[in-house]
């Protein structure tokens, strides 16, 4: 409750508790802006992530937490997910589409990451304070996507090496080992990454061993299924249509 004084009037003045350094901000003027756009003749090129493709995958883990001090009950669990690797390697190729650029049709989708758990619960003590449990349980696995699983498909481009021989000069019936041409190709690609969109978490949490009410335990096991979506993508060239823009 705030504190209430009478001024010399006899109105109530209110005072309120707990002050803290505040500033009242000026409203700025805010007028459109007319952006400057290049004209083109041509529809022109530009470099753009692209969606590949958009999954969810299902990621099932148990883990055991240690607790100390000892539980006696859990109160709340906030959960987030974090990517710390995601990998598309292609396993088969359709058509080339350029020159030394073909299409991919099916790959292996490698992820990697950690749930990190902020657990709050309290102890034995009647009178207690809560108690905080940062852990990070790890996972990992691979999705396969199939031609029909990609809105677009990724692109990779190969590199290849040549190499030429020659004959003797002097002797037609035994080659020059000692003469050789070389010609290498490097295609340089965008590699394929990855987007979180959502995470949603289904978990069970309990004692290993029975607790009765009012006893402690001092590990919690969990059984956590996480549905995590993300898209897959890849930075690509393509062509807009610029009828109308000036």
């Amino acid at each position: 409750m705030s504190e209430q004084n009478l001024t010399s009037s006899g109105e109530s003045l209110i005072i309120a508790p707990c002050p803290v350094e505040a500033v009242t901000l000026t409203p700025l003027t805010d007028d459109p802006a007319t952006p400057c756009l290049v004209p083109s003749s041509v529809n022109p090129i530009i470099k753009i992530p692209v969606v590949l493709a958009e999954r969810t995958l299902q990621i099932v883990v148990e883990s055991n937490i240690p607790l100390n001090p000892p539980a006696s009950e859990i109160k709340r669990v906030f959960k987030d997910a974090f990517l710390t690797q995601c990998k598309l390697v292609p396993v088969r190729f359709g058509t080339e589409i350029c020159d030394g650029v073909r299409t991919v049709t099916r790959a292996k989708l490698f992820v990697e990451g950690f749930i990190r758990k902020d657990i709050e619960y309290s102890t034995s003590n009647c009178n207690g304070v809560i108690r905080d449990r940062i852990a990070t349980v790890p996972f990992s696995g691979f999705a396969e996507l199939r031609e029909g699983d990609f809105f677009v498909f990724p692109t990779l481009g190969y590199s290849f090496e040549n190499r030429s021989r020659f004959i003797n000069p002097k002797n037609g019936d035994t080659p020059r080992l000692d003469k050789y041409f070389f010609e290498n190709n490097v295609y340089y690609n965008e590699q394929p990454y990855c987007e979180l969109i959502s995470a949603d978490f289904f978990e069970l949490d309990f004692s290993p061993c029975p607790t009765e009410a009012g006893a402690s335990f001092s590990t919690l096991r969990e059984k956590i299924v996480l549905d995590l979506t993300l898209k897959v993508l890849q930075v690509r060239q393509v062509r807009v249509d610029s009828l109308g823009l000036s």
